[in-house]
């Protein structure tokens, strides 16, 4: 597995590596719709921003975590963000997540296509042979999004992590193995090339 973080680039969006430079517009990406306040996401506000960088950086730092920025290739805007996180070179699997957009890039296949970005990176530049995701029990869009993208899901870890707020969550994991890749790559493409 590759320790270089490369950026990823498709028709709609750019993910590029994130910089400490990109605090402001993460924070703007952030109030196009006030996502902090989301009880099923931890999304950065004025308050967290600093930490949400410096634990990202840092986890790159050690090779345990790949995060991205979500850039808008049509307007140049950060709208988002994303990772690759609990890098395990040895059995050649990690996980997808730390994934929230702006509003207003909701349900405009941005996601789709910067989760095909990141599975075939994984797939095909990593050699994993295993991409997980987890998202909160209560978060239906989350769950909806990641079915929908041909992942599988595996199970309820129940109190998995304490929310901000201090809600023990339940958080609902799914993944996708490499021989499962090239079905869904051709499902990806064709549901994106519908959108465009």
């Amino acid at each position: 597995m590759s320790e270089h973080q490369p950026t990823l680039t498709g028709e709609r969006v750019q993910l590029r590596p994130l910089q400490r430079e990109d605090r402001a517009a993460l924070l703007d990406a952030a109030a196009d719709g006030e996502l902090w306040n989301l009880s099923v996401t931890v999304v950065p506000n004025e308050d967290t921003i600093d930490r949400y960088i410096d634990t990202a950086l840092a986890g790159r730092d050690a090779g345990a975590v790949m995060p991205f920025v979500i850039v808008r290739l049509h307007d140049g805007r950060v709208v988002g963000s994303t990772r690759f996180w609990k890098i395990d070179r040895v059995n050649r699997k990690l996980e997808i997540g730390h994934t929230w957009l702006a509003a207003s890039a909701q349900r405009t296949g941005i996601n789709a296509e910067a989760k095909a970005l990141l599975l075939a990176h994984a797939f095909e530049t990593m050699h994993c042979v295993r991409v997980q995701f987890t998202t909160d029990e209560l978060n239906e869009k989350s769950r909806a999004a990641i079915l929908g993208i041909g992942a599988k899901q595996e199970g309820v870890v129940r109190h998995e992590r304490i929310m901000p707020d201090g809600r023990k969550r339940n958080s609902v994991r799914f993944s996708i193995i490499d021989d499962e890749w090239p079905g869904i790559k051709a499902m990806l493409r064709s549901k994106l090339n519908r959108r465009a």
